[in-house]
């Protein structure tokens, strides 16, 4: 949806504070010495980092810098402190106004470890690509650390890892529903989603004398209560949910009902399926107030959903249903005698302020502090351009959703063009070549919600899934103008698309597969049809086959018209909840039919808060209401079963023959031996008998029905099956895979959240979780 939702106040209309007449910094300073060439005293926001400071507008910490200082602000950042001392959290001295804390650009966890949990010895957003240059769960460490430097000083928490973990989530890496980070971080307030509103709008507040702890009301933002705010009416979670399919759009003059006691909503929560919904007309005397103004949500305590699976997934589906900012409800949550409170989505930029973002006087190079020294996250984004916000797609495994939300923000075509001419005058190494337009998606420019009513009240979790939404336009005239005006710019050789193309739009707009098929293409193109059976396509919400079919022979022709070999490259996922050992199989034959050897290849990635992530946990399907009797989900679990998903994958790697022959013994699916074309991996060698054979009879077990497979893949015989599975740890050889470099699970990033990247890497092994 193209943002039509408007806030009460426009980012930039706030006076400006006092040391603005210092002028503009070069780079935001990070050292006392920049900060006396800048004739500054104090800093009066330090913002406290996990990434190396690029001067960008595809680095979080650089926007929000940027922003504050073109409101007068003097801005100061700490980027990868030594976090095992409050030391390197003093070099800038006290704040007047707060600490600024984010992990950076992606999760730390997802940072550090890969899909398997396995040790990542390097970080893209790091000088050298060193690992190892931030804590895990940096969030919580830095904040700690900044309490530390400076007591009394606010703290305020924000970025992707924020956003990711602002109520009780599970969290995959210690296999546990976990707190809000808000309380173990103990920081005052937590920002999440892109934070330019509201971080604007508490600098201000505090500059002007207010206490932190007297600034509840903002959208956008978390805090810890100890009651629900005054004049807020309280709803329970279980009053709200509805039957399966999704619903038609509420009216917004139909009163909410109130939840007057607990015995009312436990009766609401077992009734049956409720009728449709049928739309009143307006009436005057109810327009006072709309159902979501002033009502918050009262969701199950932390102390509930740690222990109980359904109310996690119902708490997790409730959630998702209140991400509109035009009709979004407040949360509550208990976490023992305190409550996390969180406050609507902050409202979205429109154009003019977008615009006004990335304009301002970034460097679009690293501090000179790091020298000569690569960033590889940067050099993948240097010459790449954001245009738009946000992805209405849904998809249940990105945390997009969670972040930055379904609602589509773009920029002027002209404050693009500008961004271009900078890139070609002033970046250091420019050869004439853009590599990317784009963001979460390359073609969700400026399309928007038909409908500023039903935008405005829309509770769907996805524009495009089952179907693409009546009310959405899919008219790609506006990115088609933006590609040409931009390659016949003076000194533009080629403008490439690295971002995803969302294929399902495209196909509704042949004239835009045309234009990318002449134009942008550098011989290869990616795109996420994630898997080919129903089964996981469905637990994804992502269309099915036929989609990417009729896109391929849009695509082709087209190549083929303009005299070039141009190739899809599609990206899927193994794991994925829903995900059957004989979905993957299908994949894996799909694959080999169509002539794929896939070299990057990507497990689910459970990251906290999505809704791929919750079904992974409860094995519920919390699409739908959530009941006792709800849709169970299947969910590769266990380094042994995940591992072979994974295997399935690159079925031409000779070191997964092995793994994916005794799969397919267990499976019945013998035939699939052999070498021939029809056949998908070859039989053992003799060599490997012989290895084989030594190995039993030196004592070592071999990996059979009875040590570890996980049970769908015992062989059944007279109906019955071949014998329970036994649980065994098992280390893992080889090389980690790279992951999809569509970084869906990792994120965007600072507090404001832009591009990131996710690049794969050899890893340690650490201790086997155990197969399921």
């Amino acid at each position: 949806m193209q943002a039509t939702i408007k806030a009460d106040r426009s980012l930039f209309s706030y006076p400006k504070y006092w040391p603005h007449c210092l002028g503009t910094a070069p780079f935001l300073p990070m050292s006392k010495e920049e900060m006396d060439a800048l004739g500054w005293d104090s800093c009066d926001v330090i913002l406290v980092t996990g990434d190396a400071y690029v001067d960008h507008p595809s680095f979080g910490m650089a926007v929000i810098g940027r922003v504050l200082e073109a409101h007068g602000f003097r801005v100061g950042i700490i980027a990868q402190p030594d976090w095992k001392s409050k030391d390197d959290f003093m070099k800038l001295g006290k704040p007047n106004l707060y600490f600024g804390v984010t992990a950076g650009n992606m999760d730390s966890m997802i940072n550090r470890y890969t899909s398997d949990k396995k040790l990542r010895h390097d970080d893209a957003y790091t000088p050298g690509n060193v690992g190892g240059k931030r804590p895990d769960r940096a969030v919580t460490v830095y904040a700690q650390r900044c309490r530390e430097a400076f007591k009394g000083v606010p703290v305020i928490a924000g970025g992707i890892e924020a956003s990711l973990r602002r109520i009780a989530h599970y969290d995959y890496w210690s296999e546990k529903v976990r707190r809000s980070v808000l309380f173990d971080s103990k920081a005052d307030m937590l920002f999440f989603g892109n934070a330019e509103r509201p971080l604007v709008e508490v600098t201000h507040r505090l500059a002007a004398g207010e206490n932190i702890a007297d600034i509840r009301d903002i959208r956008g933002t978390a805090i810890i209560v100890k009651e629900a705010l005054p004049e807020w009416q309280g709803v329970d979670s279980t009053s709200l949910d509805r039957p399966g399919k999704i619903d038609p759009i509420p009216s917004p003059y139909i009163m909410e009902p109130e939840c007057d006691s607990e015995e009312k909503n436990s009766k609401s929560s077992e009734a049956p399926d409720a009728a449709p919904i049928v739309i009143q007309p307006p009436q005057k005397e109810k327009e006072k107030r709309k159902p979501w103004e002033n009502v918050y949500v009262k969701l199950p305590a932390y102390e509930t959903v740690k222990d109980n699976k359904t109310l996690y997934a119902h708490t997790s589906r409730i959630l998702h249903q209140e991400t509109n900012p035009g009709c979004a409800r407040a949360l509550m949550q208990r976490h023992g005698d305190r409550h996390i409170w969180i406050n609507p989505p902050a409202m979205p930029l429109e154009t003019e302020e977008m615009d006004a973002v990335f304009d301002l006087p970034y460097q679009r190079i690293p501090h000179p502090v790091y020298g000569d020294a690569k960033i590889p996250a940067y050099d993948m984004i240097r010459f790449s351009i954001n245009i738009m916000r946000g992805c209405y797609g849904g998809c249940t495994f990105c945390s997009i959703t969670e972040h930055e939300g379904r609602i589509i923000q773009s920029r002027s075509e002209d404050s693009i063009i500008r961004e271009i001419e900078q890139i070609r005058d002033t970046v250091p190494g420019f050869t004439g070549v853009i590599s990317d337009l784009g963001g979460p998606t390359a073609n969700m420019y400026r399309l928007r919600c038909k409908s500023p009513k039903a935008e405005a009240t829309c509770r769907r979790p996805s524009c495009v899934y089952p179907s693409i939404c009546a009310h959405m336009d899919t008219d790609h005239k506006p990115t088609i103008d933006l590609y040409r005006r931009a390659r016949n710019l003076p000194g533009i050789k080629k403008i490439l698309i690295a971002s995803g193309v969302r294929y399902d739009l495209a196909i509704e707009d042949p004239e835009y597969v045309k234009e990318l098929a002449l134009h942008h293409v550098g011989g290869y193109l990616k795109i996420a049809p994630e898997h080919t059976e129903d089964g996981p396509l469905s637990k994804m919400m992502k269309p099915g086959m036929g989609t990417y079919d009729r896109f391929k022979e849009l695509f082709d022709k087209y190549s083929e018209e303009a005299g070039k070999k141009q190739y899809l490259i599609p990206y899927f996922i193994a794991s994925h909840p829903g995900t059957t050992d004989e979905d993957m199989l299908s994949l894996a034959i799909w694959l080999k039919e169509n002539k794929f050897k896939l070299d990057q290849v990507q497990n689910f990635y459970p990251s906290p808060m999505a809704t791929a992530t919750t079904m992974y946990h409860t094995e519920v399907n919390s699409l739908r209401k959530v009941t006792k009797d709800s849709e169970e989900v299947p969910s590769a679990k266990g380094e042994i079963h995940r591992r072979l998903h994974k295997a399935m994958l690159r079925y031409h790697d000779p070191k997964n023959f092995a793994q994916i022959r005794k799969a397919l013994v267990n499976m019945g699916r013998e035939d699939l031996i052999g070498r021939g074309p029809q056949h998908l991996v070859p039989p053992e060698t003799a060599d490997e008998k012989r290895q084989k054979a030594q190995r039993g009879r030196k004592g070592e077990r071999a990996l059979t029905k009875h040590t570890g497979l996980p049970p769908s893949f015992q062989r059944k015989s007279n109906g019955k099956s071949g014998g329970k599975s036994n649980t065994q740890n098992t280390k893992s050889g080889g090389r980690q895979e790279q992951s999809s470099g569509s970084n869906r699970s990792g994120g965007k990033g600072g507090f404001s959240g832009n591009q990131a990247v996710n690049v794969g890497n050899k890893s340690n092994r650490p201790k086997a979780q155990r197969s399921k």
